[in-house]
């Protein structure tokens, strides 16, 4: 992928999402120094998206996309007074016809590694 298309589709289903989250947990490679990710590119838009959720924070997952780059993945987070613990708050696609299934679950992406981008 090109910087010219950054960045790219920000929502990402849960569970392609939960995918990417155990593909980055199975990783047993060695990043080298060249090609260790040091910081991410993150679209303006992936931040805004997850902060019109009705949330009290924001969890950032580490994942790997199908192009094999890390990735953050952002889901809210409700913090409940009862547990005192956070639990994650999902976006709903826009592409959707309004329908709150959970198989409609999205997390906001469009993160690229740096290196390269």
């Amino acid at each position: 992928m090109s910087e010219k298309s950054f960045p790219g589709p920000i929502e990402i289903p849960l569970a392609v999402a939960k995918e990417w989250e155990k593909r980055y947990e199975d990783d047993t490679t060695i990043e080298d120094n060249k090609n260790k990710v040091k910081s991410f590119l993150i679209p303006r838009e992936s931040l805004e998206k997850v902060l019109q959720l009705e949330a009290d924070a924001i969890r950032a997952y580490i994942g790997i996309n199908d192009q094999k780059e890390r990735t953050l993945l952002f889901v809210g987070a409700k913090f409940d007074k009862e547990t005192g613990e956070y639990t994650d708050v999902y976006g709903h696609s826009s592409s959707s016809q309004q329908s709150k299934a959970a198989d409609d679950d999205i997390v906001y992406d469009g993160a690229r590694p740096s290196p390269p981008y």
